[in-house]
């Protein structure tokens, strides 16, 4: 790290607004190409870079030195872009899910059978609760052949069960 470097730092942990700018114009293209290259869309990675430098302003007095100051932009913007990642799978199981529902509610009604307010409880359970609960409680089979069907210790199957028993009812309290 050059003397300028660590001299604009400086000055930009003690609340210098001019040296964090020329520090942050120093490295942005450097960490605009880092994250266009790691998340493959340039949008992406125009959006991660612009959230890594908030969260560098923010946590400015933080930076210790003991790395570089692009491997600390870095070692944020990445844990930024898994982050977004995480995000982003659990919204797009969430739509999956909710589509799903909807189809099979829309499935139910055409066929003039009903869809209750448990199957829509049902829906928000997790899968492997929500089969466990549906295997013992619905089609009646013992934890022991739960859990050969599901290649599970039989200990695991009943746990399963019970704990979508317990998200089934929080679900139904919810709707009330």
């Amino acid at each position: 790290m050059s003397d300028e470097e660590l001299g604009l730092i400086r000055q930009a942990q003690h609340g210098d607004r001019f040296a964090l700018a020329q520090l942050f114009q120093n490295h942005y293209s450097f960490l605009y190409k880092y994250l266009l290259k790691a998340t493959m869309d340039p949008q992406l990675a125009e959006d991660v870079t612009q959230d890594t430098i908030v969260r560098c302003m923010e946590k400015m007095t933080s930076y210790n030195g003991s790395s570089s100051f692009s491997s600390w932009m870095i070692t944020i913007a990445t844990r930024l872009y898994i982050d977004r990642l995480r995000r982003r799978s659990r919204e797009e199981e969430w739509i999956r899910r909710e589509q799903g529902m909807r189809s099979i509610r829309w499935q139910f009604e055409t066929k003039g059978e009903e869809w209750s307010d448990v199957l829509d409880s049902l829906s928000r359970v997790s899968s492997p609760q929500r089969i466990a609960l549906l295997l013992k409680h619905y089609y009646g089979y013992s934890y022991g052949e739960i859990g050969k069907i599901l290649g599970i210790p039989e200990g695991t199957a009943k746990s399963r069960a019970a704990y979508g028993l317990k998200q089934l009812r929080e679900e139904m309290k919810m709707d009330d």
